[in-house]
C-alpha cells in the first residue's frame, strides 16, 4: 500500500516533528532515518547514504555562506538606510502595498537579477521595523517573498526560470516527448497564473487582519535617516555587488562571483581588512543554518533515491489511477510528497520524469497537459517544505528580530496559499488541454 512507502513515512514523519517544533535540521535527519530504517537499510548505511548525499547541495551551501557575508557588508553602508527611508515615506500607511510591492521586488531575484534569496537578509531585516508600525502580519509577507521565490521560475524561461524549463524539457525528450522551451512557456503561465491568485488570496484575505509585534519604529527613527547620504565606501559597495552579480550570471558560478564581490569590497575598504573575520562572522551566523539544512536536505533526497522507495511509489499510481481526472490527481499528490521532502523542484522533475512521461501518454494525455503536470508535480511543495530555500529563505529575513516562526509562520501559511491553487490549475489546466 502506498501509506506504507517509505517515502510517504518520511516525508509524513518530518512534516509531523516539525509542526511539533522541533528543530528543522534534526526532524530532517530523524526523517532520513526513518525512511531507510522501513526500505531495509541499515542505520549505519543510511547516514552513509544522507552524507555521501550531501555532496549533492555543496555549492548551493557556499553560496549562502559567502552571500551571507556580502549581505552583511551591503547592510553595515548608508545604502540600505536610505533605501529603508525612501520606502518608508512612500509607502505612508499602505501596508497591503508594501506586501505587492516586496513581491514584486522579489520576482526579480529569480529572472532579472539571479540572486535567489541573497536579496532577503539585504532587504527585510532593515524593514522589519516599519511592518511592525504598520501592524503587517508577517506570514503575509512570507508568502509575498514566496511568491516571488517560485512563481518567475515556474512560468517565465529566464534566469532560474530557464534552469527549471530547461531540466523539464531535457527530462521530456529523454522520455520519448519530443518539446521546445517554447512549448514549455506556452503552458506553464497556467502554474504562474495559480500562483498569484494564492498570493491575493493571502494578502486581501488570510493573513490581511493587523497583528501586533514588539519594538514598532518610532517615526523619529524613520526621519533620522533623512539628511544621509551615499559616501565614497557606499559607491564601492555598489560597485562590489554589481560585480559579484555580473560574476554569477557570466560563469553561472554564485560561490565565485560572492567571492569576487567580496574581494572588490575588500579592496575598496567598504570592510576593513581586520573587519573581515567579524563580517563571515555575521554571514555565517546569518545563512549558516540554511545552508547547512540544505546539506542535510540533499542527504535526506539521496537516501529516499537509494532506498528505491520513489520509483515504487510513482509505480504505484499506474494501478490507482482510474482515468484522466484521477491520474492528474495522483501524479500531482507524489509530486507534492517528493517535494515536500527533497526541498526542491529542480531536483524533483528529474525523479518523476521516467514514470509520468509514459504514465501521460498511457491515459491520452497531449503534449501540453503532460508539460503541465510534470511541471506543476514538480513545483508542487517547494512552498511549505521546511527544507526548501523559498522557505528558509524568507524565514531568514523575518525572524531577524526572533519573532516569526519557520514552520508556522512561514511553511504552513506559504503551503495553503500555494500548494492548493496549483493543485486546482494543474488539474483543470491538464483536463482543458487534454
Amino acid at each position: 500500500m502506498i501509506v506504507f512507502n517509505p517515502v510517504v513515512i518520511a516525508v509524513v514523519v518530518m512534516c509531523v516533528l516539525c509542526l511539533f517544533r522541533l528543530n528543522v535540521m534534526l526532524a530532517i535527519i530523524a526523517a532520513s532515518l526513518v525512511g531507510g530504517l522501513v526500505a531495509g537499510m541499515g542505520a549505519i548505511e543510511t547516514m552513509g547514504v544522507m552524507i555521501s548525499g550531501m555532496k549533492g547541495n555543496l555549492e548551493t551551501a557556499l553560496s549562502y555562506v559567502l552571500l551571507g557575508a556580502l549581505a552583511v557588508a551591503i547592510s553595515r553602508g548608508n545604502l540600505t538606510k536610505i533605501l529603508i527611508y525612501k520606502i518608508a515615506k512612500f509607502i505612508d500607511g499602505k501596508a497591503i502595498f508594501l506586501c505587492f510591492f516586496i513581491a514584486f521586488i522579489a520576482c526579480f531575484s529569480q529572472n532579472l537579477i539571479p540572486v535567489h534569496i541573497a536579496f532577503i537578509p539585504i532587504l527585510i531585516p532593515p524593514l522589519l521595523g516599519l511592518m511592525n508600525r504598520l501592524k503587517i502580519d508577517r506570514r503575509a509577507v512570507a508568502c509575498a517573498l514566496t511568491f516571488g521565490l517560485e512563481a518567475p521560475y515556474v512560468s517565465i524561461p529566464v534566469g532560474f526560470g530557464l534552469i527549471f524549463h530547461t531540466i523539464l524539457r531535457d527530462q521530456m525528450r529523454q522520455n520519448g516527448i519530443d518539446v521546445g522551451l517554447s512549448d514549455i512557456a506556452s503552458v506553464m503561465w497556467i502554474g504562474g497564473l495559480s500562483m498569484l491568485i494564492g498570493l491575493i488570496i493571502a494578502i486581501l484575505v488570510l493573513y490581511r487582519k493587523p497583528r501586533v509585534y514588539r519594538e514598532e519604529i518610532l517615526e523619529a527613527q524613520v526621519q533620522k535617516l533623512e539628511n544621509i547620504r551615499l559616501g565614497f565606501k557606499d559607491y564601492f559597495m555598489l560597485l562590489g555587488a554589481v560585480v559579484a552579480f555580473g560574476v554569477q550570471i557570466y560563469t553561472g558560478s554564485l560561490p565565485f562571483g560572492a567571492f569576487i564581490g567580496l574581494l572588490v569590497m575588500l579592496l575598496g575598504k567598504v570592510i576593513e581588512w581586520n573587519e573581515m573575520d567579524l563580517v563571515m562572522d555575521e554571514g555565517l551566523k546569518m545563512m549558516a543554518f540554511i545552508a547547512f539544512v540544505m546539506l542535510i536536505a540533499a542527504g535526506f533526497g539521496e537516501v529516499l533515491k537509494e532506498s528505491g522507495a520513489i520509483g515504487e511509489l510513482v509505480s504505484a499510481t499506474t494501478d490507482l489511477v482510474g482515468g484522466k481526472l484521477g491520474g492528474a490527481i495522483l501524479m500531482l499528490a507524489i509530486g507534492l510528497l517528493i517535494t515536500l521532502g527533497i526541498g526542491t523542484s529542480f531536483g524533483t522533475i528529474p525523479v518523476i520524469a521516467a514514470f509520468y512521461c509514459p504514465l501521460c501518454v498511457a491515459l491520452g494525455f497531449g503534449t501540453p497537459a503532460t508539460i503541465l503536470l510534470l511541471g506543476i508535480a514538480g513545483a508542487l511543495g517547494d512552498a511549505g517544505s521546511p527544507a526548501s530555500s523559498s522557505t528558509m529563505g524568507p524565514t531568514s529575513g523575518l525572524n531577524a528580530d526572533g519573532q516569526h516562526n519557520h514552520i508556522w509562520d512561514t511553511c504552513v501559511p506559504t503551503f495553503i496559499s500555494y500548494n492548493i491553487p496549483l493543485l486546482i490549475g494543474g488539474i483543470v489546466g491538464a483536463m482543458v488541454l487534454g
